[in-house]
């Protein structure tokens, strides 16, 4: 857990960085970048979920069918509160929609989700605490 809780702080900073670095236009210049970037969110993404349903399950909150039921549940308990869980919940939805690619995903939506890095951010801060 401690593990996926750096890799999360560390995408955190890499998407800070990869913000203050390439500009929208120069993310839908490069294809390069703009895989970067789907990959960066995604990953960070998967280690919320990760951390999330790990806690779940150590401090035995319930029996998630989703990874979205895995966040709520922190919230329920106490461990979040409800404006993060409706932001992270929808971070799921967006990393389930680039796994399966449901549906093209703009760029520029994309790049408008790293002015959100601060609410992955919150959730480290919080679980930080917790171990």
């Amino acid at each position: 857990m401690l593990e996926r809780l750096k890799l999360l702080e560390e995408n955190i900073n890499e998407l800070m960085a990869f913000r203050k670095k390439y500009t929208l236009k120069d993310v839908q210049e490069d294809k390069a970048r703009e895989w970067a970037l789907r990959y960066g969110l995604l990953e960070t993404i998967q280690a919320v979920i990760d951390i999330s349903c790990h806690l779940v399950s150590k401090y035995n909150l319930g029996n998630p069918a989703s990874y979205s039921e895995c966040i709520e549940l922190l919230g329920k308990f106490n461990y979040i509160d409800n404006e993060l869980i409706i932001k992270l919940t929808g971070m799921v939805g967006l990393r389930n929609l680039l796994i399966h690619e449901y549906m093209i995903i703009e760029v520029n939506k994309l790049y408008d989700l790293l002015n959100d890095v601060g609410d992955f951010n919150k959730f480290a801060q919080k679980i930080s605490e917790m171990v």
